[in-house]
């Protein structure tokens, strides 16, 4: 007598059940990763939210998260406080702007002669690591609280991030492609424009998301200190006057905001980028 044939057991694919793993795996890489930060996030806020009431930090200098975000909810009704967000993003954005337009043609110019970039190394060098905020004293003889003193010290940090990258990028340049591109009898404009700006693109792209974030620090850290109209005085207003949940309100906004400048900045150099191999590869 034969013995009965196996039931067959139908299995399911691993990562495709209805628990969190299947959840996970439905939402890809990606959403996994967005919902662990998210986990994360709602964690740091509870926390946040519990320790003020343990009595292991005052209230007085830790407010309850529902708190601060109460008076960020009331923060958002007020015209002054538009007011210095846009203030803020007006330094950040000319002074980007600025340093961005200065740095990749004094990169290229510099770069594309090397008796030039010989010449002007060791400047660099001195110039680069010197602080913006030692500059401080300097911009507030030169202008005071106004605008210009901001753009002092966001053009300077931030141009030496898009030089030196964009030195980097025009050294770079594959000497054959720059052989074969003479042979043909391409001009100067020819060879910068198919030699040699391809290859450094990727770089300057680099620069600018660097110096995106930088500005923005400088920006606020010279209202913070000189007093100059935006977010930063606005913190400084707010310290001063003990409205302590105002003041992390404020710096919430803060963090938002470099949030969103380098997700900005990222999505501008992916654009910018999508012909070039590591963007397909990120795809």
């Amino acid at each position: 007598m034969t013995p009965p044939a196996p039931a067959s057991v139908k299995t399911r694919p691993a990562g495709t059940g209805t628990g969190p793993g299947g959840a996970l795996a439905r939402l890809g890489p990606g959403g996994g990763a967005a919902l662990r930060g998210l986990a994360g996030l709602a964690a740091l806020v509870a926390v946040l939210e519990v320790l003020p009431h343990t009595g292991l930090v005052s209230a007085d200098y830790l407010p309850p998260a529902s708190e601060t975000g109460r008076t960020l909810w009331h923060l958002l009704a007020e015209g002054a406080f538009w007011t210095a967000l846009g203030d803020t993003l007006t330094g950040w954005g000319l002074g980007l702007a600025i340093a961005v337009v200065g740095g990749v043609v004094a990169g290229v110019a510099i770069g594309s002669v090397p008796v030039l970039r010989a010449a002007t190394a060791s400047t660099i060098e001195f110039l680069r690591p010197i602080p913006s905020v030692a500059l401080i004293p300097v911009a507030v003889l030169l202008y005071g609280t106004d605008l210009r003193s901001v753009l002092l010290l966001v053009v300077y940090a931030s141009f030496w991030q898009v030089l030196v990258q964009v030195l980097a990028g025009i050294h770079d340049v594959d000497p054959v492609a720059e052989d074969t591109a003479r042979s043909y009898l391409l001009g100067g404009w020819g060879r910068m424009r198919y030699v040699m700006w391809p290859t450094a693109l990727p770089y300057v792209m680099t620069g600018v998301r660097l110096a995106s974030t930088v500005a923005l620090v400088l920006a606020i850290t010279a209202e913070l200190v000189i007093g100059a109209p935006g977010l930063g005085r606005e913190i400084a207003v707010a310290q001063t006057s003990g409205a302590v949940p105002r003041v992390y309100a404020l710096v919430l906004v803060t963090g938002l905001l470099g949030v969103a400048v380098n997700l900005l900045a990222r999505a501008v150099e992916r654009r910018a980028l999508h012909w070039h191999p590591s963007a397909r590869r990120e795809g």
